[in-house]
């Protein structure tokens, strides 16, 4: 490849240290008054209007000013086409715009309002709210708008259902778990929502909404699985209420059991908003007052996910402090030695949030595995992830470096356990569980959605081989190693790229994979790093960035099609590049130009399109600190590098 020897003109004059500085400043001043960072955690439409939704639900009192501010949110997110996407100008999503428009009708806004008749032409143009997700047609039943015959059937015996059955809790992902666990006694109950207004939603449909029946064949599903399935839901749909009562109590009795041992306080079932919506109804069926403690603590749990402004409000899936403050942590070491202090001083605050004492529930897959990860919240016992703790784990062998610390030392090790032990028999890592690879359950109907499982994915696996070759193994004497840079070299697409599940997407994939291979000692020359390195550079937009849309997450992706300019995406490929060995690429420079020329007079960065995943397809995330930590830690980075005569990344990430 070409390479830039000299110094470039940002050198020279001092604005690349004047940027990093710059930026470095205002990240500090984003700091809690712990020293931890949390910053907000942005899904789409669909969370705030829950939100509303839930509390017209449970006829709970109105907050006027609380819904007029979501209301406010939820105008301006609406997207030129009249419904509303899952991403910052993305194409309109049924279940998004349903949902939308339902929340703010609940809230008062006019059918005959100007965005509203956009939002219900979009909608009824595009076949209308019959073509709603299974999660949306549950709120949609729970309504009274549809019947339950437009959803699967969940029975509640699945809770009694043994390990070796085709279906059970473990072979899902836990997301899904603790989704489904308090539906299926909200699917047994089939509870009316209290919809003290009596708001409806027939003008959605071009048909009588109680007509319509389950949904269609999703684009993942195959059409023999598919067809199964929906045979035995047919099935028992007719068997279902004989089912004997003594056998539905004790199924009720075991999800009741389920949720309440996880409960998580203040921080919620799972820490995520389905999870704990679902709760909250779950106890409104079973009779439970509002200040029944279980539920009271749950609902208590949703109202810390809200971000209220001054004139919007929105509603979070769920808070990221553990993963914005190990991010931070990285961003910050790579900037230089007058940033180390207030790093130690957040890494300090991860220490006693590493979960040593509670065998979560990947443990029914490795029961002889000790606990040793953090979770991706403030508090989540039950379901640490391995990404944070591979990030967590990294950021204190960095820190211990420059003042080493047996905290650390105690904390690493544990996670290194831990890490090593929820290894998945094809060499990759997934994100919570491990061998969660029964792919013919995303074809039972409740699966519309494609997510329901959590197999391994390049670029957790690729966290999991930074990790551990940042520790010190390799490829020759880590079975580990060995089997994670196999799984890499497997999964790489013909075009030299990766594909990335949590963040958007073949750009964060490929930088997470390039980071593994270099810290496994693999050769810049190899063609696996060659071939990356190459897509990476085709790539670049002419600006400079980097940009990638969701699009890309499509199932015949064909290979990149270009998209607008990201902060954080640019800063993935440039960290991917560099790893690659080319940071005196051209491509490299103009990179950090682009950074350099964007950055605000606050020092940092604005983005506005998401780069994060929630879900494939299906949801998605903006991390409102991608666009503060990332830029600085690409900047700091080239810096580093260009000042060292072996221009060779020494770190995992």
């Amino acid at each position: 490849m070409h390479s830039v020897n000299s110094k470039i003109g940002f050198e020279r004059g001092g604005v690349l240290e004047a940027s990093i500085d710059s930026a470095t400043r205002a990240l500090l001043g984003c700091r809690q008054a712990d020293g931890h960072w949390v910053f907000e955690l942005e899904a789409d439409c669909t969370i705030p209007a829950e939100y509303v939704l839930l509390r017209h639900y449970l006829a709970e009192p109105v907050d006027s000013a609380l819904e007029a501010k979501i209301a406010r949110y939820l105008r301006r997110v609406q997207g030129a086409h009249g419904g509303w996407p899952l991403v910052h100008d993305g194409d309109l999503d049924m279940s998004a715009s349903v949902k939308a428009y339902f929340a703010l009708k609940m809230i008062g806004d006019g059918i005959d309002a100007p965005h509203m008749v956009r939002a219900r032409e979009a909608i009824l143009s595009r076949g209308g709210a019959i073509h709603s997700n299974v999660f949306t047609r549950f709120m949609l039943a729970m309504f009274g708008v549809t019947t339950w015959r437009s959803v699967p059937v969940l029975p509640v015996e699945i809770m009694l259902l043994p390990m070796w059955s085709p279906f059970h809790l473990n072979k899902i992902s836990y997301w899904a778990r603790t989704t489904m666990v308090p539906l299926l006694v909200l699917a047994a109950l089939k509870p009316r929502a209290k919809n003290p207004k009596a708001v409806g939603l027939d003008e959605l449909f071009l048909q009588d909404p109680r007509s319509i029946g389950m949904t269609a064949k999703a684009p993942h599903q195959s059409w023999g699985w598919f067809l199964l399935f929906r045979a035995l839901d047919g099935v028992l749909r007719v068997i279902e209420p004989l089912f004997p009562k003594k056998l539905r109590a004790r199924a009720i009795d075991a999800a009741i059991a389920f949720v309440e041992e996880r409960l998580n306080g203040e921080d919620g079932l799972g820490a995520i908003f389905p999870p704990m919506a679902n709760a909250v109804m779950m106890y409104d069926a079973l009779g439970k007052g509002a200040d029944y403690p279980p539920r009271a603590v749950t609902r208590s749990a949703l109202e810390r996910l809200l971000v209220i402004g001054e004139d919007e409000a929105y509603c979070q899936p769920c808070v990221s402090p553990v993963w914005d403050t190990s991010l931070t942590c990285h961003a910050l070491i790579e900037s230089g030695a007058e940033a180390l202090p207030p790093a130690g001083q957040a890494l300090d605050w991860l220490v006693p949030k590493q979960v040593l004492d509670v065998k979560g529930d990947w443990a029914a897959k490795r029961a002889d595995v000790r606990p040793g990860g953090w979770a991706f919240q403030y508090n989540n016992a039950y379901y640490p992830d391995l990404d944070d703790t591979a990030v967590v784990v990294m950021a204190m062998d960095r820190a211990r470096r420059e003042q080493p610390n047996p905290a650390y030392d105690a904390a690493i090790a544990r996670g290194r356990e831990w890490i090593e032990g929820m290894q998945s028999r094809d060499g990759g890592w997934a994100a919570f569980d491990v061998n969660n690879l029964e792919y013919y359950l995303n074809n039972i109907p409740f699966s519309d959605h494609g997510a329901l499982l959590d197999p391994p994915t390049e670029d957790v696996t690729a966290r999991c081989v930074s990790m551990l070759t940042q520790l010190g193994e390799d490829v020759q004497s880590s079975k580990p190693v060995a089997a994670g840079v196999d799984y890499l070299r497997r999964t790489q697409l013909a075009e030299g790229s990766w594909y990335g599940r949590w963040g958007l997407n073949y750009i964060y994939g490929t930088w997470s994979a390039l980071c593994a291979l270099n810290m496994a000692r693999v050769n810049h020359q190899d063609p696996v790093i060659r071939k990356a390195a190459e897509w990476l550079v085709s790539i670049q937009n002419a600006d400079g960035g980097w940009g990638e849309d969701a699009t890309s997450y499509r199932l015949d992706y064909k290979g990149y099609e270009g998209a607008p300019t990201t902060a954080s995406q640019t800063a993935w490929a440039l960290l991917g590049l560099m790893a690659a060995g080319e940071v005196e690429h051209p491509a490299v420079a103009r990179g950090v130009e682009y950074l350099i020329a964007t950055q605000t007079e606050k020092g940092l960065w604005d983005e506005q399109r998401y780069t994060a995943t929630g879900f494939p397809r299906v949801f998605y995330l903006r991390y409102h600190g991608y666009s503060k930590f990332f830029p600085l830690w690409a900047l700091a980075r080239y810096r580093n590098l260009r000042r060292t005569n072996s221009r060779v990344v020494g770190v995992g990430m």
